[in-house]
């Protein structure tokens, strides 16, 4: 018996020796098993390979913005949210100017494949001149497409495909205001541009300048002719669709050509405040939120600036659609928000997909909201604007929720001539009359409409 116990406690020895001296590959003893060697084994070589398998790959996505404060704030937030939900994927978000500037620095990259992994552009006509069938992955079928608002969808597809998910509200273009200096000087809304004129007459022998304008930055310039578009349309309801077809222009279409003359009556009222041909962008919401001026034609996605840097001053700032001939008509123009699209270059598809899913949806949305003021309407399904939102944010929504509202031509039709700006500034500063800038605008749009291969033209 003790013979026996001696040769079983033998054999033990022997197998562990053996799963010792051969690297820890398991070696199966001839007698009874041995539970504590299997036990070893199973626990140096099971975790390692099962760790392996796990662990998810370390992605790095470039996200190109325009330099915008708010924009970038914006993508940004979405960026950190992301990160925190996938700690292996990396976002870095890049800046480009705004304006003609920025559009090129686009068209650029995407026609020499050195574009980002996933960038924020225009929707509508601008992202049309894009060729997006050719340069943007299809997401039409991607299942977050259905947490989109219907009404945008048309404003980043082509031929049936659709290109990007919402990046920010929806946003009104008319006049932001200093209500303060209005309470002051016991002014009232204005509903017709004749009100309007008087306002700035009365501003002026106050000793303010009425209007801002930053033509530093030379995109902002086209607003007084961009956001009159709700009142072109309810003066020639088919104005959109004429002019695709080349059967309606700015210089024969007394209404039309009024966004040009608007220009240049502030010129030559002196309505400018000083040094406006190189005041900038967020100088100029600076001089509005301190009252050195009183209005400023603006998209409302600079409220969430203003917020930003002038937070004491914010809840100052009114908004009210741009007035036309008529009060009867009054309503604002709106636009549609950026978007965010992807390559078709991106060597990161299926991740820069799945961070276009957050985007659209209340997660992303939320994300934005938690550092980015609205500055309108979401346009993601299961969301609704806080209820401290900004002043001048429930002045836009009382016209959208009055049925008072229009989205802007460029919404309605594929053609913006890409010097409007160039043309804007140029009737601003008093270079050029509305009748030639109606002109020369035509022109400008012409030859769009021919790169864009549009019938008629």
């Amino acid at each position: 018996m003790k013979k026996h116990l001696f040769l079983l406690a033998l054999a033990m020895i022997l197998a562990l020796v053996l799963a010792s001296c051969s690297g820890g590959t398991a070696v199966e003893p001839t007698t009874a098993p041995v539970d504590t060697a299997d036990t070893v084994v199973e626990e140096e070589a099971a975790p390692e390979d099962e760790t392996a398998e796990e662990a998810p790959e370390a992605v790095t996505l470039t996200y190109l913005v325009d330099d915008s404060q708010a924009n970038n704030a914006s993508a940004q937030a979405l960026a950190d949210a992301y990160m925190a939900l996938h700690p292996n994927v990396t976002i870095i978000v890049e800046s480009r100017p705004g304006g003609t500037e920025g559009d090129n620095i686009v068209k650029t990259r995407l026609a020499t494949g050195e574009m980002t992994d996933v960038f924020w552009y225009n929707s509508g006509s601008l992202l049309q001149a894009l060729n997006p069938k050719d340069t943007l992955v299809d997401l039409s079928n991607e299942p977050f497409i259905d947490n989109i608002v219907e009404s945008f969808l048309p404003t980043v597809s082509q031929d049936g495909q659709i290109f990007g998910v919402p990046s920010q509200t929806a946003m009104g273009g008319g006049i932001l205001y200093n209500k303060r200096i209005y309470e002051e000087l016991g002014l009232s809304v204005p509903t017709t541009w004749a009100e309007f004129a008087a306002n700035n007459e009365q501003i002026k022998e106050a000793g303010i300048a009425p209007v801002g304008a930053t033509f530093g930055d030379t995109w902002t310039s086209q607003l007084f002719v961009l956001a009159d578009f709700y009142n072109v349309q309810q003066a020639h309801p088919d104005f959109a669709e004429d002019y695709t077809a080349n059967q309606a222009k700015y210089a024969t279409t007394p209404v039309a050509m009024a966004g040009f003359a608007y220009l240049q009556e502030g010129y030559e009222n002196d309505w400018w405040q000083q040094d406006f041909a190189t005041t900038t962008f967020e100088q100029g919401l600076n001089l509005l939120a301190e009252g050195q001026f009183v209005h400023y034609p603006m998209l409302t996605f600079a409220l969430s600036t203003i917020a930003t840097n002038s937070p004491d001053q914010v809840n100052d700032i009114g908004f009210f659609a741009q007035p036309g001939v008529d009060a009867s008509m009054n309503g604002v123009t709106i636009w549609m928000p950026a978007a965010t699209y992807i390559p078709k270059t991106t060597e990161n598809l299926e991740v820069a997909k799945d961070f276009l899913a957050f985007i659209a949806s209340p997660e992303g949305v939320a994300a934005i909201t938690a550092v980015v003021a609205p500055q309108g309407p979401y346009l993601i399904k299961g969301t609704e604007l806080p209820d401290d939102v900004l002043p001048a944010v429930k002045d836009l929504a009382a016209y959208i929720d009055a049925g008072n509202s229009g989205p802007a031509l460029e919404f309605l039709s594929p053609v913006k001539g890409p010097s409007l700006e160039q043309i804007t500034v140029a009737v601003g500063t008093g270079q050029m009359t509305a009748e030639e800038a109606a002109a020369a605008y035509d022109e400008d749009v012409e030859k769009q409409a021919q790169q864009l291969g549009l019938p008629g033209w």
